[in-house]
């Protein structure tokens, strides 16, 4: 019976430490975040850009540098998006396109880069300051690393092309 009660008494010290020690999903996660903060791109979580959003979502933005800003656009996957968005390609709908529109390459990294894009990738955006891909996270930092190089060549691409040109000009001295 003694043995018994000290088990017992064991199984409650032991089990509040097996609650704290991470599942191995948040194993991953944590492996993915480290990976791609060390490929220089910001994680945060946060409000997605979605109507009635509710909690927060992964977002991974790669910057564009600051004295060349980016385009305003929006792609949303067709699940989150209405039947009147323009459809842009391989289930992805624009919800707010460039005013300008993209260069031929920009367009075409952009496709592609669509197409490989996780089924859990729900929204694409930029903004003068960067390039954010809102994800649900469902692979790990190697599979992820394989997108690195893609999302880094759009986000080149698209840099120095602003919507408005004319918001983001250095400002200039007095003339002589």
């Amino acid at each position: 019976m003694t043995w018994l009660i000290i088990l017992f008494a064991l199984m409650l010290v032991i089990s509040p430490v097996l609650w704290l020690k991470p599942s191995p999903r948040q194993q991953r996660v944590v492996r993915l975040r480290n990976a791609a903060r060390k490929a220089g791109v910001d994680v945060k979580l946060r409000t997605p850009p979605f109507h009635e959003a509710r909690g927060v979502m992964p977002s991974y933005r790669w910057s564009y540098p600051q004295q060349q800003p980016g385009p305003d656009f929006v792609l949303v996957r067709d699940a989150h998006a209405a039947d009147a968005l323009t459809p842009f390609a391989h289930g992805w709908r624009w919800r707010i396109e460039p005013l300008r529109p993209l260069t031929a390459e920009a367009l075409a990294r952009l496709d592609a880069l669509l197409t490989r894009l996780p089924m859990d990738a729900q929204l694409l955006e930029s903004h003068p300051t960067a390039l954010t891909l809102w994800w649900w996270e469902s692979q790990d930092a190697k599979r992820f690393a394989t997108y690195l190089e893609d999302f880094t060549a759009l986000r080149d691409e698209l840099a120095g092309r602003p919507d408005r040109p004319e918001e983001h000009a250095p400002l200039e001295g007095p003339k002589p």
